[in-house]
């Protein structure tokens, strides 16, 4: 049994050092003999104590953090972290020390340490139903259940008894513990012998400067811009205007025929029979309200309408010369349009009627898959039955190989434990050796350094005998005379502070020739400005006439009339659609599918059905959309031809009055 007097001191050794230890950066072996260094002032018991205590924390940690955190959740919420290592010492002590130490040894420790954390601790730890039930488990999950009930949960449970005694003196010390206040005598305060202060002089008061009155905010600050009230009443009137047609539209919806899946119509001839639809057009007065234009809009309208003034000046010129007219070009142009658009329309319907013949092959495709998923489902649920049978049977083997395995590591621990106690005499003799030869190594390096610290202290005081001699750190400087150091720009303050005034001086006259420049530019952009905006305000003028003729031709050739178009390949394709239908029927029906799936299929048709009705639905309108197109562009082209003579060659005659 180790006796020691010191208990406190040996445990604190024992809580910093496992507090140095770091197991990523340094093994086991090398962390004790490092502490077998620092452990030399103990005796050799003491030494060998903490050593044994230090490797045993360290061996069986898991073990320990097991008790010590499920002891920081439950009863040691409000103790401090950085005592962990404490409480990992005082259990691994009762754990496996307490039978070798003796209770009373072990009672010693304990009360050398602080009171209400010991008794906290114990009180946790020794808890009969805590040892009976999850620490017992927790420990068993680490090593074997037979081994953990025999040689660390039984004799704890025999101790338990002992160490309630142990607890309950700790609790009547900490019930019966009372601080005894020193009572000191009270300082009595003396007044300070101060001398009394004169009086001040009253200062004279300072003028307060008066401030310049700010001009007042003008009112219009406050008021909202009249275009604003004008751009809320057209908004207003456009509202009222939308809200009239939305309850027209309302009134006069469509009403969508039913179809049945008896009577389903060919999708063609349904197109055929709908009339066409005339979207309304919304005609809103908006008042002409005055818009600001900056520079770079007025110079970029004004070049624009000059670029186009001189195109029109060229072409009348060349029509003059005797130029060709471009009417037999424009004829043929409409006719090669009109055919380009008719190919196209035909490839538009072929390319529908494609996907339609798709769609019709990947439903009896997806039949043909359904039936061979069922026959894969059928085998992989026989080979399921076989992977799981033997399955069975390998986990079977694998938990003997696991008993074997844990007998013969328990085996291992009892061999291990006897040739740890030679290792641990091997290393002592070693840390023996070393510890001589290291006191000497450290008397020649205190020798060696009090020579050096002599020298140090002789320097010093040489270094500061030269800074106390007085030193003259005036000089005189004189402003006229220039530095003397040699080169051809040398000048004195006196120069330099005038030729700085010269070059101000030569500053402000540049500046202002700047600012008189910059305002000479500006009234010229300015005039150039006003120049553009009458040239602008003329075309602008004449363009609005040009625009309202052209509207007017347009409403006298408006064209009404559609071209039914029917191609070879459109009729074969529809042909070929009408087969697979009747293919997919028969195959449905030879299927024999459930009426939840015929209910989902029938669903999924009439969904089809409908994906199909809008492609087409939106195929005649782009239909319709590209033959307005082709029609309008035809006039547009001749009606801008008419314009821009007529326009081109007014505007000329009225730049020229102008002039």
């Amino acid at each position: 049994m180790v006796k020691m007097v010191s208990h406190g001191k040996h445990i604190a050794i024992i809580v910093q050092q496992l507090n140095k230890f770091n197991p990523e950066n340094q093994s086991v072996e090398d962390f004790l003999n490092e502490s077998a260094k620092m452990l030399k002032t103990l005796n050799v018991t003491e030494e060998k104590f903490v050593l044994d205590t230090l490797a045993g924390c360290i061996e069986y940690k898991s073990l320990l953090d097991v008790v010590v955190n499920a002891f920081f959740v439950r009863d040691g919420r409000y103790c401090l972290i950085s005592e962990r290592n404490l409480y990992i010492v005082i259990c691994y002590l009762a754990t496996f020390q307490l039978e070798e130490l003796g209770l009373q040894h072990f009672s010693r420790i304990v009360k050398s340490l602080d009171t209400a954390k010991m008794q906290k601790f114990l009180r946790f730890f020794f808890n009969a139903l805590y040892l009976n039930t999850w620490i017992k488990d927790e420990w068993s999950q680490i090593y074997d259940s037979l081994y953990v009930k025999e040689n660390w949960i039984d004799p704890l449970l025999r101790w338990q008894p002992k160490v309630q005694q142990l607890i309950e003196q700790l609790t009547d010390k900490l019930n019966n513990h009372t601080t005894t206040v020193k009572t000191s005598t009270v300082t009595q305060p003396k007044e300070f012998n101060l001398t009394v202060p004169k009086p001040r002089a009253i200062p004279i008061p300072l003028l307060i400067p008066v401030l310049e009155k700010r001009p007042p905010v003008p009112p219009s600050t406050y008021k909202p811009p009249q275009e604003k009230k004008q751009l809320e009443e057209i908004k207003t009137k456009n509202r009222r205007k939308a809200e009239d047609l939305l309850l027209k539209a309302n009134t006069n919806q469509f009403r969508c025929a039913t179809m049945k899946s008896e009577k389903r119509e060919n999708p063609h001839d349904s197109m055929k029979r709908k009339p066409a639809f005339r979207a309304q057009k919304i005609q809103s007065k908006i008042d002409n309200i005055p818009i600001k234009l900056n520079a770079a809009a007025i110079l970029r309208e004004g070049a624009l309408y000059q670029r186009k003034m001189e195109q029109e000046l060229k072409r009348i010129e060349d029509l003059l010369r005797g130029a060709g007219d471009p009417s037999e070009f424009l004829e043929w142009q409409k006719q090669m349009r009109g055919k380009d658009l008719e190919e196209q329309l035909a490839e538009i319907e072929c390319r529908r009627l494609q996907g339609k013949l798709s769609h019709e092959e990947a439903v009896l495709a997806h039949q043909n898959v359904i039936q061979e998923n069922k026959m894969k489902a059928d085998l992989m649920r026989e080979k399921k039955a076989e992977l799981m049978h033997l399955y069975a049977e390998k986990r079977l083997q694998e938990q003997k190989e696991m008993r074997e395995l844990v007998e013969q590591v328990v085996e291992g621990h009892k061999n291990a434990k006897q040739a740890k106690i030679k290792l641990q005499k091997y290393k002592q003799q070693i840390v023996q050796e070393v510890c001589e030869e290291s006191r000497e190594l450290l008397q020649q390096a205190l020798e060696e350094e009090e020579e050096k610290l002599k020298k140090r202290y002789e320097l010093i005081q040489q270094i500061r005998a030269i800074e106390s001699l007085p030193s003259v750190r005036h000089k005189f400087v004189d402003l006229t005379e220039t530095g003397g150091h040699g080169l051809i720009c040398e000048m004195s303050i006196v120069e330099l502070r005038e030729r700085l005034a010269l070059l101000r001086e030569a500053q402000k006259a540049a500046e202002e020739e700047k600012r008189d420049q910059i305002i000479h530019d500006k009234q010229a952009k300015e005039q150039l400005l006003l120049d553009k905006l009458d040239q602008i305000s003329l075309f602008r003028a004449e363009l609005g006439r040009a625009a309202a003729l052209k509207q007017e031709e347009k409403k006298r050739k408006s064209q009404s009339g559609e071209r039914s178009m029917k191609d070879e390949r459109v009729l074969n394709l529809q042909e070929k659609i009408l087969e697979k239908k009747m293919e997919r029927k028969k195959l449905a029906g030879f299927l024999k599918i459930t009426p939840q799936k015929t209910s989902i299929s029938s669903r999924k048709d009439s969904l089809q059905w409908n994906h199909w009705k809008e492609l087409e639905e939106s195929r005649e309108r782009q239909f319709k959309i590209l033959q307005h197109g082709f029609m309008a562009r035809e006039t547009a082209q001749k009606m801008a031809a008419y314009e821009a003579a007529r326009s081109g060659a007014t505007v000329c005659i009225l730049r020229s009055e102008v002039k």
